[in-house]
């Protein structure tokens, strides 16, 4: 189209914004959400056909150097950039930023007022939309729903239509009855997994939540989460992401067991067109799209010994080139590890480098595995069974579901607690026998699932942890149900 639309992420206002200047080019323009960071890249990548810009709300303070000489392309190929804002811009960017395009700036009233006046449309009938806290109609409240799942599967999932297309329903005033299959599936993820918190009682989780809420403080400190398959190694990771003051920024998080070791630098570090077959674009890597924010690797056990060394480069100071690229970009990025390997064991056995674990061991946090507080299955069944069903779950159903260990974890109670949906099950305790009898044929246990080490000394760590985390982390309760004394617990933690 001739047109785009480039707006913000994390005010709703934004979204509101865009609703309006799409209405005033009656629907004829693309639409897509960036940050301030990636601002320039995305003036880079304009597509040719487009005639005119408009950048709504975002702020310019990010590499102005890059964005002036990104707004000096688009002029010479004859594109028109507006910024749009409510907010004036700072004395170097008014020196060396605004001369290069358009500015329409008022700082009495809101953006989505702004953007109406510049767009000759009545932004009145949006603003509820935009408008923070209140009582709001039902369809409000779908909308700004829909906004925060757009965004949550920009930040999670990389998914960059999303949000467009939420934008763009708005702007056609289409009734959220009459939401499509794909945007109710959207709103039904978001549902589902937004806002993960560290649901319990128990000592261990009351634990674990003290030291999420410490480590959030200290924005740049790199974590290693340890745990089994299935505790909630995200979860925790964007707990410490959403308390930290990196909370507004991007959160990436990238399976290191999902992508052929060949492909990582790319997927990392980015790469410039022509870099290697099938690159027809240029695309940035993970770390540069977390800049400011954090990027959260799962399974960094199961990384290729040789794609280790790619990872370690960028520890160093921050700094790397994209795949095909010459010129050297940093990242300002938190990054968390997490694991369900015995990290110091690959190391001993040359198959992780040392060099890179201790970069990556600055802070370690341990999940403690299900069967370790029990007791926190009423709250987190519950909590799941009240929210899709709007009904409590009854103390028979809380009785039948403790009476299991899940080797699985909470994904695995989620899972059953599934099935009991589809299902329509509320015999639990039947539920319960029947998923025994399902999972027979697997191991019920971490060392016949071949989750511990071999070797018997760092069984005996790992088994001191786990007592130790079970008691609460009191050393000498962990040494009286181990049996041992104090100062032999001690030894081993």
């Amino acid at each position: 189209m001739d047109n785009l639309i480039l707006t913000g992420y994390g005010w709703t206002e934004y979204a509101v914004a865009a609703a309006v200047a799409l209405k005033g080019l009656e629907g004829l323009a693309d639409v897509a959400g960036v940050s301030k960071r990636r601002l320039p890249e995305l003036l880079e990548a304009t597509e040719k056909g487009v005639r005119n810009v408009y950048i709504l709300g975002v702020a310019l303070g990010g590499d102005e150097e890059r964005l002036a000489a990104a707004l000096k392309a688009l002029h010479r190929r004859g594109v028109d950039v507006t910024w749009i804002s409510a907010v004036a811009a700072s004395e170097s960017q008014q020196k060396d930023v605004l001369p290069l395009m358009e500015s329409v700036v008022d700082e009495t009233v809101t953006l989505p007022e702004v953007v109406g006046r510049t767009f000759d449309v009545d932004a009145a009938p949006f603003m509820p939309y935009a408008e923070d806290g209140g009582r709001v109609s039902a369809v409000v409240r779908d909308y700004r729903e829909l906004f925060e799942a757009a965004q949550f599967f920009y930040r999670y999932y990389q998914d960059e239509k999303a949000y467009g297309a939420a934008i763009r329903s708005l702007a056609a005033g289409v009734q959220p009855v009459a939401w499509g299959d794909d945007v109710r599936r959207i709103v039904a993820h978001y549902r589902r997994y937004r806002g993960r918190e560290l649901v319990g009682k128990s000592p261990q989780i009351r634990t674990l939540q003290e030291r999420v809420n410490r480590i959030a403080l200290f924005p740049d400190a790199r974590v290693l989460i340890l745990g089994e398959s299935g505790t909630g190694k995200e979860t925790v990771a964007q707990q410490i992401h959403n308390k930290s003051p990196r909370a507004r920024e991007p959160f990436y998080a990238f399976n290191c067991a999902s992508v052929n070791p060949s492909l990582l630098e790319s997927r990392f570090f980015g790469h410039e067109k022509g870099a290697f077959t099938g690159a027809d674009r240029a695309a940035p890597g993970l770390f540069e799209l977390a800049n400011g924010g954090t990027l959260f690797l799962d399974e960094i056990g199961e990384m290729p010994l040789d794609a280790q060394g790619i990872l370690l480069r960028v520890l160093e100071g921050g700094r790397f080139m994209r795949m095909g690229g010459n010129e050297e970009r940093y990242a300002d990025v938190r990054l968390i590890t997490a694991t369900n390997r015995d990290l110091p064991a690959r190391v001993r056995e040359g198959k992780f480098r040392a060099d890179l674990y201790q970069r990556l061991n600055v802070v370690q946090l341990r999940i403690p595995a299900l069967r370790e507080h029990k007791e926190d299955i009423r709250d987190i069944a519950d909590g799941w069974w009240l929210g899709h069903h709007h009904r409590h779950l009854t103390d028979e159903q809380i009785a039948a579901l403790m009476d299991y260990d899940y080797p699985g974890n909470v994904r695995e109670l989620l899972n059953l607690l599934d099935r009991a949906t589809v299902l329509a099950e509320d015999d639990f305790a039947a539920l319960v026998a029947e998923h025994r009898e399902m999972n027979a044929g697997l191991a019920d246990d971490q060392a016949a699932a071949g989750a511990l080490p071999d070797e018997l000394d760092a069984v005996i760590r790992w088994h001191v942890r786990r007592v130790f985390d079970k008691c609460g982390q009191n050393l000498s309760r962990a040494a009286q149900a181990l049996k041992v004394a104090r100062n032999t617990a001690k030894k081993y933690l």
